[in-house]
């Protein structure tokens, strides 16, 4: 049996940071993933993964990741279920991630010298991450949310 799963996707909010009744930290973010294809007029469809991260990588991750930008995530999807204030049964899917990575150059004043970056995990004490492609141009300008 498998259950791994690797995603690619911009963060539609500052990850929400909180610790456990027993002090264990963790920190939980959306993911906007777009699919490969189109939609039936062409528009691209995004699927908005929950994601959940736990103790050290929390603390990295609630620290250096923020609203819109891009990451990619490695762990496994967890189901749960529960019943709504109506009574109805409920399910519920989230992505635990073991794995969290900068996926954008660094930021620069100048864009032109921005440089791509390795991939980080939560044991980088001096992460940077950034927003511009090789024209200078700013990914967060066109970000929908």
């Amino acid at each position: 049996m498998l259950n791994r799963v690797v995603l690619m996707g911009r963060l539609t909010a500052d990850p929400d940071y909180r610790t456990t009744q027993n002090g264990t930290a963790m920190a939980e973010f959306t993911l906007a993933v777009e699919r490969d294809f189109s939609g039936p007029n062409n528009e691209r469809q995004t699927d908005f993964l929950d994601v959940v991260v736990w103790r050290q990588r929390a603390d990295f991750v609630s620290k250096y990741f923020h609203k819109g930008q891009l990451v990619a995530v490695q762990g496994s999807i967890q189901t749960s279920s529960y019943t709504d204030r109506e009574g109805n049964k409920r399910k519920a899917w989230d992505v635990i991630a073991d794995q969290v990575y900068f996926a954008e150059g660094s930021r620069s004043s100048n864009p032109q010298q921005a440089q791509p970056l390795q991939p980080s995990t939560a044991d980088n004490t001096s992460p940077a991450y950034g927003s511009f492609d090789e024209y200078g141009h700013n990914y967060y300008d066109d970000l929908p949310f």
